[in-house]
């Protein structure tokens, strides 16, 4: 393990720092919980803590002893002086004196002395912080620590390691009375310059913030030697078929699998992440792999993340994709079943009442490609897959110097189902369309940039899909990471399909489609050539078939229905004059729609249009506006009003209407006008 330490850095955010009233030895404390955090080896989404002992000053200007600890949500990575708030000394050493104390009220006494009562919440191994009398103590779940613990003669192991240089505490819950225990031990051995936490990580503390770091550096370099030098070749490969299929062929199938059913064909989705390396590859394909995801995870708290371990799935041979599809479901079945026995033994076990989560994994090794990670955000999907990525790199260092013994399930039950974290769950309610995937064509123009925001505000991960390349980019971007852009002509099946096939590669499929784009051609009806009819039939009527067949085809693959929106307009049911081009393929395209809904509700697809009128977009610009209400003798404000309701109808105020048609769980076949009122527009 690389000691990043370098004094002109340290010394260049102490400056940084100083000038916005930080201290020293706090700004010392950011900079070397960065240095942890930075590397997920060490750290990763949460496992870890850091604090310093020092003193700060209350808003009536009284000065107490502190402990400035990692607060709860906050990334050690990128962590800022803020992310450490301060809690006052006196009453967290008091609590040591307790026999016992319920982590609610130690949260709450926590919360209690905390110097900003609008801080976040401090760590919940704060006690076992302050008990130790160091001034700097860091915290880490290194993954070569893990392959050290996660044995059945831990303890053994880690004296032969680190003789006496570290204590080593019997696995108990993070919490009041692992504090207590650790301070114990460290009383008893005060020598040790730090204390191993079996099946958890590894503390080490100093005066100063450079030491405290060094030694964890030194203490893990250590555990990655002992691995490096007693190691054997873990794992044997089973065998592979002689052609596999791909990542985005199986993804779509087994998105479709781990939807958590809620009912009457209501699922709650989730996206996915994809990883492959050498060593994962090592991991997914060995003979065992099925046996040690039944074990448990590496460190307890992954069990937050990825419960309690992964599923295996087979390798998927190429050109029978159906049959994997029918495979995943089993195995799903499977896990599904095992979690649900596991959760009602432990529950059992006592008179808690406790709810239990989903059944569903949220990480999939699949042989011969690589790992998986799911969750209702992208976000949730790369923690998964980056957990299980050290999950990987520590079950091989375990399995490599012995056998991999993790924390029984009985005690990992305890942490998963840990009241704080089942109150924190149930705080913490998903959106609408959390989990889904939007994919909108003409994504770029009014009409379509509004409904992407609108659906991304909403959940859901958006797919903006326009001609213009950069300007889909540029409003994926102000969506932010929950939306990619794709240049595509809908017009070219080729490039429509390519851009159903980049949506499933980076979410894992597609849910919803709003079949958006679209531009007018004028000129009477009986005057027209009829390449500009053509024309206007490819982009008005061919390209929105593309489109829902290609949305068909992921649909049917997922096996949990879906929603085609489309965009019919005003013209397909009240035509305009000299707008013959445009309104026939519009008419056509919503009878498309009501076909879909025919032809598909019975695997749960429901198919909708949108008809509306006089929305300022690429199809009736500032310039069309100014000469159609000079024509009228009318001002541009009461033309883009004309109707019932005096208003002007907006790009957002369709994207509502497709928002409302994606929740409308019991509607198909149904079309929404959206134009402020036009009697002669409305359907009879």
């Amino acid at each position: 393990m690389q000691n990043l330490w370098k004094d002109s850095e340290a010394e260049k955010l102490v400056e940084h720092y100083a000038a916005k009233g930080v201290d020293r030895d706090l700004a010392l404390r950011v900079y070397t919980t960065r240095l942890l955090g930075g590397e997920p080896r060490l750290v990763l989404h949460g496992g870890g803590n850091t604090s310093l002992k020092s003193k700060a000053t209350d808003i009536l200007g009284r000065e107490y002893d502190v402990l400035c600890v990692k607060g709860s949500g906050w990334d050690m990575g990128v962590i800022e002086p803020e992310g450490l708030p301060a809690v006052k000394m006196d009453a967290l050493l008091a609590a040591r004196k307790l026999d016992a104390l319920a982590d609610e009220d130690m949260v709450a006494m926590q919360r209690a002395n905390l110097i900003d009562p609008g801080s976040p919440n401090p760590s919940i191994e704060t006690l076992l912080h302050a008990f130790l009398p160091h001034k700097f103590v860091d915290h880490t779940h290194s993954t070569a620590i893990l392959a050290l613990v996660d044995q059945k003669d831990s303890e053994a192991l880690c004296k032969k390691v680190f003789g006496d240089r570290l204590g080593f505490v019997p696995y108990i819950k993070p919490g009041f009375d692992l504090a207590k225990e650790a301070a114990d031990i460290y009383d008893k051995y005060p020598s040790v310059e730090g204390l191993i936490l079996d099946k958890h990580g590894i503390f080490t503390f100093a005066e100063d913030a450079k030491t405290a770091y060094d030694l964890m550096i030194e203490f893990v370099t250590m555990a990655e030697d002992y691995v490096a030098k007693h190691g054997k070749a873990p794992f044997k490969p089973v065998a592979l078929p002689k052609e596999l299929a791909t990542p985005s062929e199986i993804m779509p199938y087994l998105r479709g699998a781990i939807a958590i059913d809620e009912g009457e064909g209501k699922y709650g989705r989730m996206v996915c992440d994809f990883r492959t390396s050498p060593k994962i590859l090592d991991y997914v394909n060995a003979d065992t792999a099925e046996e040690l995801a039944t074990r448990g995870v590496s460190t307890p708290d992954l069990s937050i993340r990825i419960k309690t371990g992964p599923m295996v799935l087979p390798a998927p041979e190429a050109g029978k994709l159906d049959d994997y599809g029918k495979v995943i479901r089993e195995k799903v079945a499977e896990f599904s079943a095992r979690y649900k026995d596991y959760f009602e033994t432990n529950n059992a076990a006592d008179d808690v009442e406790r709810t239990m989560l989903d059944t569903m994994p949220r990480l999939t090794l699949v042989r011969g490609l690589g790992l998986i990670g799911h969750g209702r955000s992208m976000k949730e999907a790369k923690i998964a897959a980056d957990v299980g990525e050290m999950l990987v790199e520590a079950v091989t260092g375990a399995e490599a110097i012995g056998s991999f013994h993790p924390l029984a399930l009985s005690d990992l039950f305890e942490l998963e189902y840990w009241s704080l974290e089942q109150a924190k769950l149930a705080s913490n309610k998903p959106k609408p369309l959390s989990g889904q995937v939007t994919l909108v064509t003409g994504g770029a123009g009014a009409i379509g940039a509004a409904t992407a925001k609108l659906f991304a505000s909403q959940g859901s991960h958006v797919v903006v899909v326009d001609m213009h390349t950069d300007k889909a980019e540029e409003v994926a971007k102000s969506i932010g990471n929950a939306a990619i852009g794709i240049g595509a002509d809908v017009t070219d099946a080729t490039a429509v399909r390519a851009a159903f096939d980049k949506a499933r590669d980076v979410f894992g499929g597609v849910d919803i489609v709003v079949s958006n784009a679209g531009a007018a051609w004028e000129g009477k009806i009986g005057e027209l050539e009829d390449a500009t009819l053509r024309k206007s039939f490819e982009l008005n009527f061919f390209a929105h078939q593309s489109v829902a067949q290609n949305a068909v085809r992921l649909f049917k693959q997922q096996g949990t229905g879906g929603v085609l929106l489309f965009n019919a307009s005003k013209q397909a049911v009240n035509p305009g004059a000299n707008f013959g081009a445009y309104g026939l393929p519009k008419a056509a395209t919503l009878f498309l729609s009501r076909q879909y809904a025919l032809d598909y509700g019975s695997i749960g697809v429901r198919s909708n249009a949108v008809n509306a009128d006089r929305i300022r977009s690429g199809l009736l610009t500032n310039e069309m506006i100014a000469n159609r209400s000079t024509a009228r003798g009318v001002s541009e404000k009461d033309y883009m009003g004309g109707n019932l309701l005096g208003l002007e109808v907006r790009a957002e105020d369709v994207a509502q209407a497709f928002l409302n048609h994606a929740l409308a769980e019991r509607t198909t076949a149904d079309v929404t006008t959206v134009d402020g009122g036009n009697i002669a527009a409305a359907l009879r």
